[in-house]
């Protein structure tokens, strides 16, 4: 099996949002090959790896871009260090997003730092063929973050809706749809557990990306199993992404 343990470089890492930060990393990134991956970053001075949905990656440039929040002292850290310093990263990490065939609008809605992994996966979906539109939620205005923007400029027609209203549609993702009436045949999700309950009961097929805590990312440790129709699964190593039907909540 190819070693999926890499060094890559920093390039850049700058603050985007109060509290969100925009990565871009260089070096061998081969082992990632569908958008909603994710990477396991080192952390210097904490024992555990954190881990980070993939923004974009871009192969021929051997490059990739990632989104993080400050949550704590490990991302704290992150936010110190600059250009040209190196991480000990584990990448390719994950099951994402698949494209099936018979699809052809579909809707991307993405909460928080649970946009990140969006952007690739819009890009995706534009060389397959398929006519996206992206809704993002946020808590308020001073949250979004710039990929609304970028998918702007890349074809896709896209939305916001902010808790309090400061911005776009006031409520949640799901409100943004009924007030813009947006026709779609399939959905993706990425956000915070709530959000992703509430997105089980549209009425078409999706699937959805899941946030949880990770010890190891590749599925050892079993910290982040969860029951599925099909039985227990992990999240790190069979997921984070799964079909709408498989997912059970308690």
């Amino acid at each position: 099996m190819k070693s999926i343990r890499q060094t890559l470089t920093i390039k850049e890492n700058r603050q985007v949002t109060d509290k969100t930060w925009y990565m871009r990393l260089a070096g061998d990134v081969s082992a990632i090959t569908a958008p909603g991956q994710f990477v396991n970053l080192q952390i210097p001075g904490k024992y555990l790896r954190r881990p980070i949905s993939v923004h974009q990656a871009i192969a021929g440039a051997k490059e990739i871009s990632i989104l993080y929040d400050v949550a704590g002292e490990g991302t704290e850290i992150l936010t110190k260090l600059g250009e040209g310093r190196k991480l000990d990263v584990l990448v390719g990490l994950g099951n994402g997003f698949s494209i099936p065939e018979e699809i052809e609008h579909p809707l991307l809605l993405g909460g928080g730092i649970g946009c990140a992994p969006l952007l690739q996966l819009g890009i995706d979906l534009l060389m397959a063929g398929k006519k996206p539109v992206a809704i993002f939620g946020f808590n308020t205005k001073k949250d979004i973050i710039p990929i609304y923007k970028r998918m702007s400029e890349i074809g896709i027609p896209s939305y916001i809706a902010t808790v309090d209203g400061s911005a776009g549609t006031k409520g949640f993702v799901t409100d943004a749809i009924a007030e813009k009436n947006i026709q779609y045949d399939y959905f993706y999700g990425c956000g915070p557990t709530p959000m992703l309950k509430a997105l089980c009961e549209l009425p078409t097929p999706g699937q959805l990306s899941l946030e949880c805590r990770m010890g190891c990312g590749f599925g050892v440790c079993m910290c982040c199993s969860l029951e599925t129709a099909g039985g227990v699964k992990r999240i790190c190593k069979d997921g984070p992404v799964f079909d709408k039907e498989d997912l059970i909540w308690k």
